[in-house]
């Protein structure tokens, strides 16, 4: 074989090469994956949030110190109650996948967050601290952007005369399936929505999963309404079981 004719075959197969990985790059995600990566990282969001929802007590009591809650424990915790509802075990994920990627990430995030309100957390002498499940959500998620970057974004959202945080109002795509899925007489309680969408020119599988006031969420959002409540906001007159937020979840393709 000549060199001329050893050349024009490794060009070849480069060539052959670069278009089989264009194939693959423009490859279409697959749709179920991505909602099951969507539900996951949800499912610990929740988790977390319970965790610290059961400890309120103890993070609000005065008369404590340390309480024992850095981020490890609270992660460990979350990661019981995350197997508890879903049946499956975030660390065994498979670690080469997007999803152990993004859900690495998110626990990553629990720990950062939690340890970072340690001063807080650990103040004696002072009773309410402020570090409440939906204050964890918010920062959890905005940490989970910054290491998920360009592949995935989170928010804890809610519709307009319910949410506080003027960052987290819902955007054009969550206020119209907020008024027309989940507010809707006929929409199934609990169920999730699913759509893929162009967004900034490219794919974006979008998944929102409503939530619905708890008993223990009526102390802040219940009644009288217009009372201010611990927080220092007044309250909005909500009921147990009224739509009270949603877990908004984008992943990038």
């Amino acid at each position: 074989m000549t060199v001329s004719h050893k050349f024009a075959t490794s060009v070849a197969i480069i060539l052959a090469l670069v278009l089989q990985t264009r194939v693959l790059a423009a490859a279409p995600a697959d749709p179920a994956q991505d909602r099951a990566i969507a539900d996951s990282l949800a499912a610990m969001l929740q988790a977390g949030r319970a965790v610290i929802s059961a400890n309120q007590a103890r993070i609000n009591d005065p008369s404590l110190g340390p309480k024992g809650l850095d981020g490890k424990t609270v992660l460990a915790d979350a990661v019981a109650r995350y197997k508890s509802a879903t049946g499956a075990d975030p660390i065994a994920i498979d670690p080469a996948s997007h999803q152990a990627t993004l859900m690495q990430a998110l626990m990553d995030s629990i720990v950062v967050v939690v340890d970072a309100a340690q001063p807080d957390i650990n103040a004696k002498g002072v009773g309410f601290k402020g570090f409440i499940p939906a204050v964890f959500g918010r920062l959890v998620s905005e940490e989970f952007d910054r290491r998920a970057a360009g592949k995935a974004t989170m928010k804890v959202t809610a519709p307009l005369d319910r949410v506080r945080n003027r960052a987290a109002r819902p955007d054009a795509f969550e206020t119209q399936v907020i008024d027309e899925k989940f507010l809707a007489p006929g929409w199934v309680r609990g169920a999730p929505y699913a759509a893929t969408v162009q967004q900034g020119g490219v794919n974006a599988f979008r998944v929102m999963v409503p939530e619905y006031y708890a008993a223990s969420c009526l102390a802040c959002h219940g009644t009288p309404k217009g009372s201010t409540d611990i927080t220092g906001y007044p309250r909005e007159g909500f009921a147990e079981g009224d739509l009270g937020g949603v877990i908004s979840i984008t992943l990038l393709h």
